[in-house]
């Protein structure tokens, strides 16, 4: 068996209707001219929803250390506890979160995502998700939630008549800022927008509306009385906006603190966590006491800190660097 040691993966490329080019920024290899909405930096799942990625099973492929070529849900069968810190394992029986790099270069659907209430656990699953804006052009906005007042028969009426963006509330993009949007919300990321998505593993999502006039998209399947039934109509989280060390989501589920560092090192503690390198010059994760090789990681790498490595791992941040912990609760 393999002494636990952190991950990083391949990442999974998800070409959209409305993604563009600029997650090489970050060091993806998107290839062709195909627009790629998404990189998912950690999955497990055994399947997905068709109206989401195709159906099929996405599970990331370990790139470093004695486990490159295997997925990860052998690591969380070798590993186990040493991994997860105890945490329980996702409905599906997988890693029990899904973390993202999302680029839109078009406004995303408008849709909402099941509550537990909503959920069957074997097709549909809850979604808690938050965002991270790691880039937005001027003007572009995020669509989180309803307008005041707004009714389901409000919502209704202007999904029949083709008028949903009249009844969504909005808010202009601020890098660094925070966006939690619990399963429920209604809700798109806008055109221009770049963010680090962190979410329970599922990609169950229902469309109520999908911008074809305006960008000439060809016509997707709406899933609009599941979304009618399930929809959250009072008023999302506030905003959070980062400080070192500070919470920017908290749910049942995860945790996501901001770190910023220059030229230091900061202790990670306890816990499985997904370290997201998303500003600076970079970073890397090492061992206090040597038990692991150092991990380096640029902007747009995520590294898996396993629980039985957290107590002795030490982010060394580069100039101006930034990162996302996200830590399993």
């Amino acid at each position: 068996m393999t002494d636990p040691y952190p991950l990083i993966f391949e990442p999974i490329l998800m070409p959209k209707v409305w993604g563009g080019r600029r997650l090489e920024r970050l060091g993806k290899p998107l290839g062709d001219d195909t627009p790629i909405g998404e990189s998912w930096e950690i999955a497990d799942l055994s399947a997905s929803s068709v109206s989401g990625a195709g159906g099929g099973a996405q599970r990331s492929v370990i790139a470093n250390g004695p486990l490159a070529g295997r997925h990860l849900g052998e690591a969380v069968r070798e590993w186990g506890e040493e991994l997860l810190g105890g945490r329980p394992l996702s409905p599906q029986g997988g890693f029990p979160l899904l973390v993202k790099l999302l680029d839109a270069h078009q406004n995303l659907s408008v849709q909402v995502h099941p509550p537990e209430s909503h959920a069957d656990g074997r097709e549909t699953h809850a979604k808690h998700e938050c965002w991270y804006v790691l880039g937005a052009e001027p003007g572009s906005v995020i669509y989180k939630g309803v307008k005041p007042g707004v009714t389901r028969e409000d919502l209704r009426e202007a999904i029949e008549r083709g008028r949903v963006p009249e009844v969504l509330d909005s808010v202009l993009a601020v890098v660094g800022e925070m966006h939690e949007v619990p399963s429920g919300t209604l809700h798109a990321i806008g055109e221009g927008v770049m963010v680090a998505e962190i979410q329970t593993p599922s990609d169950t999502t229902y469309r109520v509306y999908d911008w074809a006039e305006e960008y000439g998209r060809a016509d997707r399947e709406m899933h609009v009385e599941q979304a009618l039934a399930c929809v959250d109509l009072t008023p999302p989280p506030a905003i959070r906006t980062g400080r070192s060390g500070g919470v920017l989501c908290e749910n049942a589920y995860f945790r996501v603190s901001e770190l910023r560092g220059h030229c230091e090192e900061k202790p990670l503690g306890a816990g499985c966590q997904a370290v997201m390198v998303v500003g600076g010059m970079g970073a890397s994760v090492a061992s206090a006491s040597g038990a692991f090789e150092e991990i380096p990681g640029r902007p747009g790498t995520t590294m898996l800190i396993p629980a039985a490595n957290g107590p002795d791992a030490v982010l060394r941040a580069g100039p101006g660097t930034i990162c996302l912990v996200a830590e399993l609760v």
